[in-house]
C-alpha cells in the first residue's frame, strides 16, 4: 500500500474513533436519563436499566457507524485541502479519483459491520427488551413498588406507598394507597399487605387491619370504614394497555422478527422492515463515496457552508430511506423498486459531483489593452 493510501486510512480510522466514541457517549447519556425516568416513574424496575441501555445501544450502533463513517471521510478530505496537502498529493500525479480506494478500504468493513448488526443483532436486541419489559409487566402493581417508594397505576387513578414488611410471613409492611373510583375519592391505610391469586386468574391485593376513607370532593360526604381485610383488585396489563402502548408494541415487535421470517412474510410491513435492514450498509457505502467530492473545498473560501451543505444531504439520505420505508410499509411504494431507488439516486449524484470536480477549468484569457497615442 502506498504511503498516499496508508495515511489516508489511518487518518480516516482516527476520526471514526473519535467520532464513534463520541456519538456513543452522547446516546448513551440520553438514555440513561429516559431509563432512569422510567424506574423513577415504576414504568421499568431499577435492576433491568443497564441491560436495557446495553440492548439498546446496540440496536443504535448501525445509525451511528453509518454518520460516523460519513463525518470522519468529509473530516478527513476536507482537512486535507484546507492545510494544502492535496497540492502535494496533486504535484505527485495523484487526483481526487485516487481518494476512492483508500476509501472503500474502511468502509466495506463498516458496511459488513453494519449489515450484521442490521441482521441479526438488532432483531436479537430487540427481542431482548421486549422481554424484559414484559416480564417486567407481568409483575402485578404492587409487586414493582419499592419500600420507600410511591407509585401510580392505573393513570395515576391508583398511588400506593409501602414500608418495609416487619415480619417474615409479610409481602409488604404498612401501607397507604389513593384510590379515585367515579366520584369517591378514598384513602386506605393498612397495617400490612399481601397478593392473592384467585382460580379464575384475577389477583387482588389483601389488605390487614386497616381503616378507609371515603369523600365526595364539593360534597360534605364522608364514611369511615375500619376493616380487619380488605381487597382491591390489580387490573391486568389488557385493561391498561392504550392504543399508543399497542401500536409501540407491534412496532417492537416486528423489529424483533428475524430477517428470515421477515422473508417469508409477505407483508407490507415486514418488507418495510427488510428494506430498511438492507439500506443502512448501502447507505454506509453512499455516504463515504459521497463525502468525497463534499470534503474537496476551496482552501480560501470559509468551511461553515461546505460542512453545513454535507449535513444536508446527509441528513436529506436518511430521511429518504425512512420515508420509503413509510411507503413500502403503507403499500405505496413497491419494495423491488423502494429498496434501491434512494441509493441510486445518492449514487448519481456522487458520480456527477465527482465528474466536476475531476474537471480542470482553462485559465481566462485576457487581452492586452493598447493604449492611444
Amino acid at each position: 500500500m502506498s504511503l498516499f493510501k496508508r495515511s489516508v486510512v489511518s487518518e480516516i480510522l482516527s476520526h471514526a474513533g473519535v467520532v464513534v466514541s463520541t456519538l456513543l457517549v452522547v446516546w448513551l447519556s440520553v438514555l440513561l436519563v429516559r431509563l432512569l425516568g422510567e424506574a423513577a416513574a415504576g414504568a421499568i424496575g431499577a435492576d433491568v436499566v443497564v441491560g436495557l441501555a446495553t440492548f439498546s445501544s446496540i440496536t443504535a450502533l448501525p445509525v451511528i457507524l453509518s454518520v460516523s463513517l460519513f463525518i470522519a471521510v468529509l473530516t478527513t478530505v476536507t482537512r486535507n485541502f484546507r492545510e494544502s496537502e492535496m497540492v502535494v498529493w496533486f504535484a505527485s500525479g495523484l487526483s481526487l479519483r485516487d481518494w476512492i480506494g483508500p476509501v472503500l478500504r474502511v468502509a466495506v468493513p463498516f458496511a459488513v459491520v453494519i449489515a450484521v448488526l442490521t441482521l441479526t443483532a438488532s432483531p436479537w436486541a430487540y427481542r431482548q427488551i421486549s422481554e424484559y419489559r414484559q416480564r417486567y409487566e407481568q409483575r402485578s402493581d404492587l409487586s414493582k413498588v419499592a419500600a420507600g417508594q410511591f407509585i401510580e397505576t392505573s393513570g395515576g387513578e391508583r398511588v400506593f406507598f409501602t414500608e418495609e414488611p416487619r415480619g417474615p410471613d409479610e409481602e409488604l409492611g404498612n401501607i397507604i394507597a389513593r384510590v379515585i373510583d367515579g366520584e369517591w375519592v378514598s384513602l386506605i391505610t393498612a397495617e400490612s399487605a399481601r397478593i392473592q391469586d384467585e382460580a379464575n386468574g384475577d389477583r387482588f391485593l389483601v389488605l390487614s387491619e386497616g381503616h378507609r376513607y371515603d369523600l365526595q370532593p364539593g360534597k360534605p360526604i364522608f364514611r369511615l370504614v375500619d376493616f380487619d381485610r380488605y381487597g382491591v383488585r390489580l387490573e391486568s396489563d389488557a385493561e391498561q394497555s392504550s392504543p399508543e402502548a399497542v401500536r409501540a408494541r407491534a412496532e417492537q415487535s416486528i423489529k424483533a422478527r428475524p430477517t428470515l421470517a421477515l422473508l417469508n412474510d409477505d407483508t407490507d410491513t415486514a418488507r418495510s422492515q427488510v428494506m430498511w435492514r438492507l439500506a443502512m450498509p448501502l447507505a454506509a457505502l453512499n455516504l463515504a463515496l459521497l463525502a468525497i467530492p463534499l470534503g474537496a473545498v476551496n482552501p480560501r473560501l470559509g468551511r461553515s457552508g461546505d460542512i453545513l451543505i454535507a449535513g444536508l444531504v446527509g441528513l436529506l439520505y436518511m430521511n429518504l430511506i425512512n420515508l420509503s420505508r413509510g411507503w413500502i410499509g403503507g403499500g405505496k411504494l413497491d419494495f423491488y423498486i423502494g429498496v434501491w431507488l434512494v441509493h441510486a439516486l445518492f449514487a448519481g449524484l456522487m458520480a456527477y459531483m465527482m465528474w466536476r470536480k475531476l474537471q480542470v477549468r482553462a485559465p481566462r484569457r485576457r487581452g492586452l489593452r493598447r493604449r492611444a497615442g
